[in-house]
């Protein structure tokens, strides 16, 4: 009798830490799964960041329109541009500097 006394509270600790560190076995690969999670999504944030701050800033464009265009683009004023509006068989031409009037 004094056998299964003590028997059956190891025999229960035994099971309750395999459980626990079952348990907690899944949890390390939770964390780990969502850290890199994290980091991909903060390696994506860091490029969109630096394509936003550095590479589309107007002096940039104009040397990537310089290096890459040349003589293909041109600058054109704003009272030049027209707004074409078509509705059914009728086109409309505004002007797209009166526009605010």
């Amino acid at each position: 009798m004094k056998k299964i006394i003590l028997f059956l509270p190891i025999f229960l600790l035994i099971i309750a830490t395999t459980i626990t560190k079952s348990s907690t076995k899944n949890l390390d690969k939770e964390i780990f799964q969502i850290n890199e999670n994290l980091r991909v999504l903060e390696d994506k944030y860091e490029f969109l960041l630096l394509d936003y701050n550095y590479l589309t800033s107007p002096k940039k464009l104009m040397e990537y329109s310089k290096k890459y265009f040349e003589n293909d683009l041109i600058q054109k004023n704003i009272k030049d541009l027209k707004l074409f509006k078509i509705s059914g068989d009728q086109i409309e031409i505004k002007n797209f500097y009166d526009l605010d009037e």
